[in-house]
C-alpha cells in the first residue's frame, strides 16, 4: 500500500530525501510552506499522513480532530520533552527530530493503519498503545484520580422550562451535603449561570478551560485556578461560567469540552453541566462537515453524561416541547439514566390538584417515562434569590420550590450511594 505523505517545517530537506532514498510505501506528494497549507491538502484527499517538524505551539486538539476526520494521522519530529507531553494529549504522535528514516517510515506506516482501524475517539488517545514499551507520563498535578466524578447534564426543550435554576440549585445542594462540585455552564445559546449567581461574566471560565484544553495543557490545576468559588452553608462548589455572548459559541468545541469534563471528574464527585436546548445534528450535513457546529457542546455532553435530568415547564405548552424533546433526547443520550422532572407545577395552569392532572397527562400522552420530581412554581422566591445573587437555600431555604429541589438532589445521592452499597456487596460475595 502506498501512503501518500505531506511534510511542513524547515527541516522538510532531510525528511523528504531519507524518505525517497528508501524507496518504501512512503511518499512524500507535497513540501508545504504554511500550516493552512499543510491543512488544505489534508482536506482535499492529498495525503494520508503529516509529518510536521516546526513549531507546533499552533498545533491544538481541534485542528488534529479536523485531521482524523479526513483520515490523516500526525507526525510530529521535536526534541523538546514537554512539547512531546503536550503533542500526546491532543492525539498526536511525537518522534524525535533526529528519528532514522526507516524508523520513521515505519511509525507513519502503524500509525495510518491503527487510524484505519480505529478512529480516534477522543483527544490524546489516538496512539495510546501503539508502542508497548511508549508510556505517556502525565505531570504530577495531573495523577489526581481516575475520573472518579460523574457527569449531570440538566436539560430542557426550547422556551425556559427553568433549566439554569434547577442546574444552580441542584449544584448548591449537592454541595451542601458534603459533595465535591463544578457547575458548567455549556448553553451555547444562552449561558446564565454566573448572572444567576451574581458573578462578573467576563471571564467565561469554560471558554478559557477549553481554550486550555485545546492546546492539549489543561491540567487539574489550570481547572482550579479558572472555576470560580461559589460559598454555600459553610461549603463551597466551583463554576465554569458560559461563554460571555452567543456570537462566542465556536469556542466550545466538542473535543476540547470532552478534556475539560474528564478533567472535573478528576476534581469533583460530580460535575452538573447547564446544556442548551437544541440536540439537533442536522447541520452535519452541511457541505462543510470540519465547521463547528453550534449543538456540538450539547450533543457532546449528552455522550459523556452519566445522567440527565430532563426539565420541562408543567403548562399546555412546555409539556409538548418535553414530549417532543424527550424522542431527541434519548437518542443522544442512550447510556445515561434520564430523569423527568416538571417544573413550575401550578394550579392556575392545569387546574385543581396539579399534580394529579400532570400525571394523568403524562400517562396519556407522554413517552413512557416516569416522572421523577415535581417542582411547585414559587416565583417569589426565584426572584428574592435572583435578586441577591445566590442560591435558594441561602436566600429562601424554606420555600417549597428549595425543599422541592432538595429532595430531588438527595435522591440522587441516595441512588448513587445505593450503587455503590450494591457493587461493594457483589465484590464481597466474588471475594467469597
Amino acid at each position: 500500500m502506498s501512503i501518500p505523505v505531506v511534510t511542513f517545517g524547515p527541516d522538510q530537506q532531510f525528511v523528504v530525501g531519507g524518505l525517497e532514498r528508501l524507496h518504501g510505501p512512503v511518499t512524500v506528494v507535497r513540501r508545504c510552506t504554511e500550516l493552512t497549507e499543510l491543512l488544505a491538502a489534508c482536506e482535499s484527499g492529498l495525503a494520508m499522513a503529516a509529518v510536521i517538524s516546526a513549531d507546533t505551539s499552533d498545533l491544538s486538539s481541534s485542528l488534529v480532530e479536523r485531521l482524523d476526520a479526513v483520515g490523516v494521522s500526525v507526525v510530529v519530529l521535536t526534541d523538546d520533552a514537554e512539547e512531546m507531553l503536550r503533542l500526546e494529549a491532543i492525539g498526536v504522535l511525537p518522534e524525535r527530530a533526529d528519528i532514522a528514516a526507516a524508523d520513521l517510515a515505519d511509525r507513519i506506516s502503524r500509525a495510518v493503519d491503527r487510524q484505519r482501524e480505529s478512529p480516534r475517539a477522543a483527544a490524546g488517545t489516538a496512539f495510546a498503545g501503539l508502542f508497548p514499551d511508549a508510556e505517556v507520563q502525565l505531570p504530577a498535578a495531573e495523577v489526581v484520580r481516575e475520573g472518579a466524578g460523574r457527569v449531570i447534564a440538566v436539560w430542557g426543550p426550547v422556551g425556559a422550562p427553568g433549566r439554569t435554576t434547577v442546574a444552580v440549585n441542584v449544584a448548591a445542594e449537592l454541595a451542601a451535603r458534603g459533595s465535591s462540585v463544578i457547575l458548567a455552564d455549556a448553553d451555547s445559546y444562552g449561558a446564565s449561570a454566573s448572572a444567576m449567581l451574581g458573578l462578573l461574566d467576563e471571564s467565561a471560565g469554560l471558554a478559557q478551560a477549553c481554550r486550555l484544553a485545546d492546546q492539549g495543557v489543561l491540567d487539574v490545576a489550570g481547572l482550579t485556578r479558572i472555576a470560580e468559588e461559589v460559598h454555600v452553608r459553610g461549603n463551597s462548589f466551583r463554576l465554569l461560567g458560559g461563554v460571555t455572548r452567543a456570537d462566542r459559541w465556536t469556542e466550545l468545541r466538542p473535543s476540547a469540552l470532552s478534556a475539560v469534563v474528564e478533567r472535573a471528574k478528576q476534581l469533583a464527585d460530580v460535575v452538573v453541566v447547564d446544556v442548551g436546548f437544541c440536540l439537533e445534528a442536522d447541520e452535519e450535513l452541511s457541505f462543510d462537515s470540519m465547521t463547528p457546529r453550534r449543538n456540538g457542546a450539547a450533543l457532546k455532553i449528552m455522550e459523556l453524561a452519566d445522567e440527565v435530568i430532563a426539565v420541562g415547564a408543567a403548562d399546555a405548552v412546555g409539556i409538548p416541547r418535553l414530549v417532543r424533546g424527550l424522542g431527541e433526547l434519548k437518542d443522544t443520550a442512550e447510556q445515561a439514566n434520564i430523569r423527568v422532572v416538571l417544573n413550575k407545577v401550578r394550579q392556575s395552569s392545569v387546574g385543581r390538584g396539579p399534580r394529579q392532572q400532570l400525571l394523568q397527562a403524562w400517562e396519556r400522552f407522554g413517552p413512557g417515562m416516569a416522572i421523577s420530581a415535581y417542582l411547585p412554581s414559587d416565583p417569589a422566591a426565584c426572584d428574592a434569590a435572583l435578586l441577591s445573587g445566590t442560591v435558594l437555600l441561602e436566600s429562601a431555604p424554606d420555600s417549597a420550590l428549595r425543599k422541592a429541589i432538595a429532595e430531588l438532589s438527595c435522591a440522587d445521592i441516595q441512588q448513587n450511594r445505593e450503587s455503590a452499597g450494591r457493587n461493594t456487596r457483589a465484590l464481597g460475595f466474588l471475594k467469597r
